[in-house]
This record gives structure tokens, C-alpha cells and sequence, in this order.
């Protein structure tokens, strides 16, 4: 047997590498999973695919497959392939013909991946350091919202605990990076552009903060009225309006987005940058640092998670994500228990003109963060300065250093409202990035509650809601994107529930304390068995779809990321929506199931 390519150079390598097998094993590309036979060898159980003359070595997971690569390798036509360039060129020349270009984004997507992950294992002491010294020594106390951005900045160095890519970016390079990109928590100015009033739409009763600018505040003399028939009977600066534009979004892009518009030698975009900023988790929205409990979300024109998953906001979106927030304010309405535990961020505000790179939502937290610790669900599995995970700060102070009692309280709390919402019809894109725990002493004893955002992207059961809200039922056309929403059937909620409040928020936690050894698998797995049955119990006869679908399936859907999001095209993998597309896996909640690689039982 022939060895094709040296080993991994690097830890980072060899990482990526295993990450980017499991997930083809996991979605069954070119039917590794569903075809291949197992057979166990000197070292341990390989796969074997005969019909590709393709073997890959494999440890029992249990997670999202019931295998995981266990090497960096892969082996075909007898040869030992140990670089991802060389095992992705292998795989592609298997693929079919019409697949081959998604393959080569993939491979490229890899290289982007590999080189951000080799410059974090660079940085990563040098800005644990610099959060240090900015917010203190210990996440647990790091209160406010300015310093919530610090949680954000170490969740960016972690992993998805779906999608092997997921710390690369198309197409920035490595100053962008370090000037734009969360994980290097930097600071840096907007640009800004002065577009007719009559090009703009804008939603929202609250006035725009105090620091929002005027075009004469950026230096703009615009006398007209922005209609462009040279009449000069516009009012100045009142017959216009002022974008917030990322300086990424500058250039080329920027520049085709106006002619789309229309708007070429109309809108005007300022010289000089204005209103100093910090890069959220998701990057394209940014914290404005005079003001942190008003963020921006901005387009930018990358792509994240997959090639085809672009940061820009598409007309519609904006709207959607104020009425999904209307919608679940009213049923927080009729479930008062909710309304001091489960907090949302209001995104009412946003300005479009009806492209995907000229939108802004201006989001508003919650007042009352102010005396808060804000993490998001992303970052608890994060080292902190001193290489202890936030998990272990934030169980220290609040739990008497024991996490799964923290995993215990988020569980119960976290179930009891998500299936509250099933029973309304009601399933969220509530993920580990758009959800946070908010902890804080009350009256000597700790309060845990839940916050929210991004709610644009949810699944609804048309019937169902309106049987329960009767007149309060919105309109489903008061949706943007009404006709993926809404349907008539449980489906669409249990597979959405499952994946991201199963697997993404809760199950990845299960796995994730295990394998750094802060409980048992069977103990965490068999938490989060009793709690969400505890709360699909309390829905009655409402719940049973979730017990079906959930608690008692043989296998649970899982998301087809990869699949969708690059390899293949729409046409070719069916996929609606690439982050509602799904294959199957395991059901960890229905058996003890088995343990991963590094943790305990």
C-alpha cells in the first residue's frame, strides 16, 4: 500500500481534516454512510465502499451519525490519503460530473477554513490577553453589554458543531480578518451613505438614536432633494436618509448594488468614516461601542456556512424577523410566566431599498442587561484567559462550581418555553448564536433567564396558531417569506426543533461537558431526556407529535449543511432552504447511546 501526500502538517490540519470526513460521512456523500460495510482492522473499524475502492477509518459517535472519522486519512485504490487537498480531489473525481464545480468551491472553502484556523491558534493567547485586560480576568463577571461582546470573541474560536468550515469566510483576506472578524475583537469606523428619502423604506415608531447622522453631520452639502430632476425644491438634509454601509461592503460591491438601484450619481457615500463599532459573533452585525445595546446588521457580500449561505440580508428578511418577534411578544402575552424569564431584542427598527447589500436593522437590547451577564449559547464551551472553559466561570459563580447543575437550569428553562411555542404552532431558528443565557443575582439567589434574537426564519403551523390565538393570530401574509413558513402540518416544527433546539442548543452541550470531562455522557444525556420529556408531558395530547418525532423516533433529522450549502445545486439536492435541509442520524435521546472520543461515561 502506497502513502499519497505527507501527514497533516499541523494539529489544525489534522483537525479540519476529521471534521470535514465526518461531515461527508454524515451526510452520506457519495454513499459513505448508507453503503459502505464496516470491517474491523488491526487498528480499529473501517468503512468500506467496494463500489468507489474507497475505506475510511471510523470511531463510534453517536451525536449526529453513529460514526465519525477517527484519522485524518483516507484510503483509495489501495493508496493512503492523508492531505484534505488530495482525499477532496479523490472524492470529486467520484463525484458526478455536474457536482464537480461544487466540489472545487468546497476544496477552496477548506483552504480559506485551514489558513483562519491556523492564524486563531496564532492569536488566540495575544486576544485572551487583550480581554483580560479590557473586561477583567474572569468571563463570569463580565457584566454589561460592551463586555458581552468579549463572550462573542471567544464563541468565534470554536468550532459549529455542525458545519466543518465554519471559521472560514469567502474571500477575506488575513487583514480583513484581523480588522473586521470577531475573534480579534477590533474596533473600526462605518462608512455611510446618503440615499434619497423616496429610495429608502423605513419601519420602526422610535426615533433613531441621538448619534445617528444627518449628511450635513457627515460633511455632505446635498441642497436637492435626491430625486435627481435638479429642481432644488427638496428640503437639504431632510430629503434624504442615512445608511450605515460595512467598510467591506465598499467598492465593487457597493457600486453594482446602486446601479441595480438605479442610484448611480444619486446616493452619496461620505469621505470620512463615522460611529466606532465591534464585531458581534456573526460578524456582519456590529455593536456600536458609544452605545452596545444597539447593535447593526449590516450586509456583507461573504459567505459563511457554505458557499451558497451569502451575509447579505435579502428584501423581506428585515420584515420577517419584526413579525416573528410581534408574534412570539404575543404569545409571551398570554404566558405572563414567560415575561420575566425569556427576553427578546426588538427589531422593529430597519431601513431597505430592496436590495441584499443596501439594509440596515437597527436592533435595541433589553435596558434591564445592563447589570447582566449576557453569553451566548456558543460561548460556554469556549477557553477563557486562563484556559478554563466559561462554562466552569459561569458555573463557579452562579452554581457552586457544578456546570450540569447550569446545564439543568438553561434545560428546563429552555424546553419549557420552545415547547410552549410547538403548542402554538410555533418552532424557532432559535441557534447557539441567536440565543443567550442572561445571568444575575436576584434577592441573594441567582436568576437565569433566556434572550433572543434574529427571529426571521421560523416555522409555523397555520391551523394550529389560529386555533390557539384565535383573533391574535397574525395574518400569515404579514410574513415576507409567508409561503415557506406557514404550513399545515407538525413536520416542519418537529424536524426544526429537533435540529437546532435539539442538537444545536442542548444535545452539542450534552456531548460537548462530556467530552471535556465535566460530567458523564449517560449523566447529561440522561438530563436531557428528563427534561424536555418533563415538558413535552406538560402539552398533554399537544405534545405527542414531539414525542413521536422526538423523544421516540429511531432517527432524527439532521442538517444536510455541507450538501446543500456547497457541494451540490439547488436543482441538484432539492434543497428549499440550505439550512432547512436535512439527512438523518441517531436518536441519542431514545438509547443511552455511545461515547464520544475523549469522554466520560
Amino acid at each position: 500500500m502506497n502513502a499519497v501526500n505527507a501527514l497533516d502538517p499541523s494539529p489544525v490540519a489534522g483537525q479540519l481534516t476529521l471534521r470535514v470526513l465526518s461531515a461527508l460521512l454524515r451526510e452520506d456523500v457519495l454513499g459513505l454512510r448508507t453503503r459502505s460495510v464496516p470491517a474491523d482492522r488491526a487498528d480499529g473499524r473501517w468503512l468500506t465502499l467496494a463500489e468507489h475502492a474507497i475505506a475510511l477509518p471510523v470511531a463510534e459517535e453517536g451525536f449526529q451519525s453513529e460514526y465519525a472519522a477517527r484519522l485524518p486519512l483516507l484510503e483509495h485504490d489501495g493508496d493512503r490519503l492523508t492531505g484534505l487537498d488530495a482525499i477532496l480531489a479523490a472524492l470529486a473525481g467520484l463525484a458526478d460530473p455536474e457536482d464537480r464545480d461544487g466540489w472545487t468551491a468546497f476544496a477552496e472553502e477548506c483552504r480559506q477554513t485551514l489558513a483562519t484556523m491556523e492564524l486563531h491558534d496564532h492569536v488566540r493567547g495575544e486576544v485572551q490577553t487583550a480581554l483580560a485586560d479590557l473586561y477583567g480576568p474572569d468571563p463570569a463577571h463580565w457584566t454589561g453589554l460592551a463586555a458581552a461582546l468579549g463572550q462573542d470573541t471567544l464563541a468565534a474560536h470554536l468550532d459549529h458543531p455542525v458545519y466543518p468550515t465554519a471559521r472560514g469566510r469567502s474571500g477575506l483576506s488575513e487583514p480583513q480578518l484581523r480588522s473586521y472578524a470577531p475573534e480579534f475583537h477590533p474596533a473600526f469606523e462605518l462608512r455611510w451613505l446618503a440615499v434619497p428619502a423616496g429610495a429608502v423604506h423605513r419601519h420602526g415608531g422610535q426615533p433613531l438614536p441621538t448619534w445617528w447622522p444627518t449628511p450635513a453631520w457627515l460633511g455632505l452639502d446635498l441642497d436637492g432633494d435626491g430625486d435627481g430632476d435638479g429642481d432644488g425644491d427638496g428640503d437639504g438634509d431632510g430629503g434624504w436618509l442615512t445608511l450605515p454601509v460595512h467598510p467591506l461592503s465598499v467598492g465593487r460591491p457597493l457600486d453594482e448594488a446602486l446601479a441595480a438601484l438605479g442610484l448611480t450619481g444619486r446616493a452619496v457615500l461620505a469621505e470620512r468614516p463615522y460611529l466606532t463599532v465591534v464585531p458581534t459573533l456573526s460578524m456582519r452585525t456590529v455593536a456600536v461601542a458609544e452605545d452596545p445595546a444597539c447593535h447593526l446588521k449590516l450586509p456583507l457580500a461573504t459567505a459563511t456556512l457554505g458557499l451558497k449561505n451569502r451575509r447579505t440580508i435579502k428584501p423581506g428578511v428585515l420584515p420577517d424577523g419584526a413579525a416573528g418577534q410581534r408574534l412570539l411578544e404575543t404569545v409571551i402575552g398570554l404566558e405572563p410566566r414567560f415575561a420575566a424569564t425569556v427576553l427578546h431584542a426588538d427589531e422593529q427598527c430597519y431601513l431597505e431599498t430592496g436590495h441584499e447589500l443596501l439594509a440596515v436593522l437597527l436592533r435595541r437590547y433589553p435596558a434591564e442587561l445592563g447589570e447582566t451577564v449576557t453569553v451566548p449559547l456558543a460561548s460556554l464551551l469556549a477557553p477563557a484567559p486562563g484556559g478554563r472553559l466559561v462554562v466552569d466561570h459561569l458555573a463557579d459563580r452562579f452554581y457552586d462550581g457544578d456546570p450540569l447543575a447550569l446545564y439543568d437550569a438553561f434545560l428546563a428553562l429552555l424546553f419549557d418555553w420552545q415547547t410552549t411555542l410547538f403548542r402554538y404552532g410555533i418552532a424557532l431558528e432559535s441557534h447557539q448564536q441567536n440565543t443567550s443565557l442572561v445571568l444575575d443575582r436576584a434577592g441573594g439567589r441567582t436568576r437565569l433567564r433566556l434572550l433572543y434574537k434574529d427571529n426571521d426564519g421560523p416555522r409555523i403551523n397555520g391551523p394550529r396558531l389560529a386555533a390557539e390565538l384565535g383573533d391574535l393570530a397574525p395574518e400569515p401574509t404579514e410574513f415576507d417569506d409567508h409561503a415557506r413558513m406557514f404550513g399545515d402540518t407538525d413536520r416542519p416544527l418537529t424536524d426544526l426543533f429537533t435540529t437546532i433546539t435539539g442538537h444545536l442548543c442542548s444535545a452539542s452541550l450534552a456531548f460537548g461537558l462530556a467530552a471535556h470531562g465535566r460530567a458523564g455522557l449517560d449523566d447529561t444525556l440522561a438530563l436531557l431526556r428528563k427534561r424536555l420529556a418533563e415538558a413535552v408531558d406538560r402539552l398533554g395530547p399537544a405534545g405527542e407529535p414531539l414525542r413521536a418525532a422526538v423523544l421516540d423516533a429511531e432517527r432524527l433529522p439532521v442538517k444536510a449543511m455541507v450538501t446543500a450549502g456547497t457541494l451540490l445545486s439547488k436543482q441538484r439536492s432539492g434543497a428549499a432552504d440550505i439550512n432547512k435541509h436535512y439527512t438523518s442520524g441517531p436518536n441519542y435521546l431514545r438509547s443511552p447511546g455511545v461515547t464520544p472520543p475523549g469522554a466520560t461515561r
